[in-house]
């Protein structure tokens, strides 16, 4: 009695499926830790069942020392009696750019915080700085507890207008950009447009590269206000500036939502258009170009491949070229055509394609241009034709420089 008899091989596959449904703000401000802003204490207020709540907070150094007031305020914000949750304790600085991702024990520093001040799945890490901090951050914040609370606030245009507003997380590994990671949504994201102001120029201006990727795979007008607005994003134009950033944002935002495949288990991933070659180029430069810069370059690259492929007309070839060099934005970098492997003298660059195929899986899918806001998929690329492109762009670029020295020398 009670026992249940069944029969060897009688037993029916049983096929589960589970519908999650993410939602996260993206906000817009200024001054976010003014004690007068009150997006982070509504989104960490405390609740009736929990009326103490933990945030920690882990800040970008470089941000820190450029803006020596950020961490005093951020305490100050958090002892305000307005705000119901509490710092566990002074933000942790650590140092930003592409470097802290390969450097695992970043990732063991905010683990050990986690651990230590007993940060749980309903308290908050909030994560202040640039793309690269903000994925070793949120790496951490994925894999401990299996996933606790994350606050992003992008402090790069790069970030604000691509990387911090998306769901994936990752550090470096092997020698391979973004090995190691996770796809977890933010609990939210905050844009600070002051912040911005205190960047370099050089930093001002890379991250454009990205709201230019997404204008050339889904808004031609959007290009055209880019083309249009260069000069005032050249002055740094703050209005300019953050109509960029918030339509490309946006762009971002709805192809996450709408894609059919936001956290990437197929081979397609057209948002990250030029960067088969951005990524590797990052890596053979020993990271002395900027993400954005390296994007630039590897949009240019292919963008060149696709008018050299007949895929691509000459016109929109010479707008999206224009385009960047307008913005003070690379296209060619000498890296493309001096790194060669000691063993074949193949250009090393080349070897991103695989690794672009191995860390989607599957096919190779590359996306190009059949047009300015018409992205198309293929599947091989020719190798004769890439170094026909990096040469073409070699003598663009020289050219320019040549040109600008004459002018320099006139003047």
């Amino acid at each position: 009695p009670g026992s249940i008899a069944m029969k060897a091989g009688s037993l029916e596959t049983i096929h589960q499926r589970v519908q999650v449904t993410y939602e996260y703000p993206v906000h817009f401000t200024d001054n976010v830790f003014s004690l007068n802003n009150d997006i982070v204490r509504d989104l960490c207020s405390a609740s009736a069942a929990r009326t103490s709540v933990k945030v920690l907070c882990v800040v970008d150094g470089g941000l820190s020392s450029a803006l020596p007031e950020l961490t005093g305020d951020i305490e100050a914000y958090f002892r305000d009696p307005r705000t119901t949750a509490s710092l566990v304790r002074e933000p942790i600085l650590v140092a930003g750019g592409e470097a802290i991702k390969n450097d695992h024990r970043s990732v063991d520093e905010v683990l050990r915080a986690i651990e230590w001040h007993g940060i749980d799945r309903h308290s908050y890490v909030i994560a202040v700085g640039g793309g690269a901090l903000l994925d070793m951050v949120g790496y951490a914040a994925a894999i401990a507890h299996r996933g606790v609370r994350l606050i992003r606030i992008p402090t790069t245009v790069l970030s604000q207008d691509d990387s911090g507003v998306g769901v994936k997380n990752s550090v470096n590994a092997f020698g391979k950009k973004n090995f190691l990671g996770t796809f977890a949504p933010p609990y939210a994201v905050i844009n600070d447009m002051a912040l911005l102001t205190r960047l370099p120029d050089r930093d001002w201006l890379s991250g454009v590269s990205e709201a230019v990727k997404v204008a050339l795979l889904k808004d031609s007008a959007f290009f055209d206000y880019l083309e249009s607005n260069a000069s005032g994003l050249i002055e740094r134009d703050v209005e300019t500036m953050r109509q960029v950033v918030y339509r490309s944002a946006q762009l971002h935002l709805n192809h996450i939502a709408t894609s059919g495949d936001p956290f990437e288990f197929g081979s397609s991933r057209p948002l990250d258009f030029g960067h088969w070659s951005a990524h590797k180029l990052e890596q053979i430069s020993d990271y002395r170009w900027r993400h954005g810069e390296a994007v630039s370059i590897g949009i240019s690259l292919d963008s060149t491949y696709a008018y050299l492929s007949g895929m691509l007309g000459e016109a929109d070839w010479k707008r999206i070229i224009n385009l960047f060099e307008s913005l003070d934005l690379p296209i060619y970098a000498d890296e493309l055509a001096t790194a060669r492997s000691p063993e074949t003298g193949r250009l090393v660059v080349l070897d991103g394609l695989n690794e672009f195929r191995e860390h989607l899986g599957g096919e190779l899918t590359i996306m190009l241009l059949h047009g300015i806001g018409q992205g198309v998929e293929v599947h091989e690329m020719d190798e004769a034709r890439i170094i026909e492109s990096i040469e073409m762009l070699r003598q663009r670029s020289n050219a320019r420089s040549f040109e600008t020295e004459e002018v320099t020398h006139a003047g």
